[in-house]
């Protein structure tokens, strides 16, 4: 079965290695030039970088849905540029998931494929899509919802370690981008980690750098840069987040849920199952 994921940072990453792992087909899509911040664990860096490796699973580029399609073979997943998802006609999947996390439907439409699932707010159930997965923080992250639509988005990151929108490192000007760390260095609140047209970006707080753009994009004032851990050296910048794989077991089971359900209605009549030698169906 393929699943086609619209968006490869790092909720989405989180995503496609769960259901990799499951045993699906998973082919990604992404922007030609990727802003996620938390590289170490997007699969969208294949499309930088031509291959990438998140945990202990490969991506690579593909050029096209046919070369995509090749790739689905030799154990690894694809990851297209194409935020259009134009080669969704061609792949032709069983299963769409849009975790581009627009905050907003950009274009999916329930008829894009037998399961559709919007990931956060921005997506109607029974409208846009089959299911919507919870991605706000707190209780009910990661639940699948089955009617309506998931908590609207309030602009304020979510809380580590007492630390919410200072943990964002955001670009100073309209520019070219320049990271002075590196994921994974630990930082003062009011050091210089990166630069637009040498304007220096500070840190906020105290912690490890968990995400940074790369040298070289070009970026827009206040667009989010970075991404500062306040757990300090404690903080673990190689694996994906807990957040990740919580979302990532929504979306497992909304597709088991519409996919398997569908087989085993198809072969109920045809069922009797036992239990401890007692027919209970």
């Amino acid at each position: 079965m393929i699943v086609y994921i619209k968006g490869a940072g790092d909720l989405a990453s989180g995503i496609a290695l769960r259901l990799y792992r499951s045993h699906f087909s998973v082919i990604m899509t992404d922007l030609p030039e990727p802003t996620a911040v938390r590289r170490t664990v997007c699969f969208s860096e294949a499309i930088r970088l031509g291959k990438c490796r998140v945990e202990d699973v490969y991506a690579v580029r593909a050029e096209n849905a046919r070369e995509a399609l090749m790739w689905l073979g030799k154990g690894v997943i694809p990851v297209l540029a194409d935020p259009e998802a134009r080669s969704l006609k061609e792949v032709r999947p069983e299963v769409l998931v849009d975790a581009i996390m627009a905050k907003k439907n950009t274009g999916t439409s329930i008829k894009d494929a037998s399961t559709v699932i919007g990931v956060g707010p921005g997506f109607t159930v029974g409208v846009d899509c089959h299911a919507v997965i919870e991605t706000k923080r707190g209780h009910t992250l990661g639940r699948v919802i089955r009617q309506g639509t998931a908590i609207a988005n309030t602009g304020v990151p979510g809380v580590i370690a007492g630390r919410g929108a200072e943990r964002l490192l955001r670009a100073s000007a309209d520019g070219i981008f320049c990271a002075e760390r590196k994921i994974g260095d630990l930082v003062k609140k009011g050091d210089r980690v990166a630069s637009v047209n040498g304007v220096p970006v500070l840190a906020q707080t105290d912690g490890m750098i968990r995400g940074m753009l790369p040298t070289g994009l070009t970026v827009y004032e206040g667009m989010k840069a970075g991404d500062v851990d306040p757990r300090g050296a404690a903080a673990d910048f190689t694996t994906v987040s807990d957040k990740s794989l919580a979302i990532a077991g929504g979306a497992l089971e909304a597709i088991l849920e519409r996919e398997a359900g569908k087989l085993w209605r198809r072969e109920k009549g045809n069922l009797r199952i036992y239990t401890a030698g007692t027919e209970v169906i």
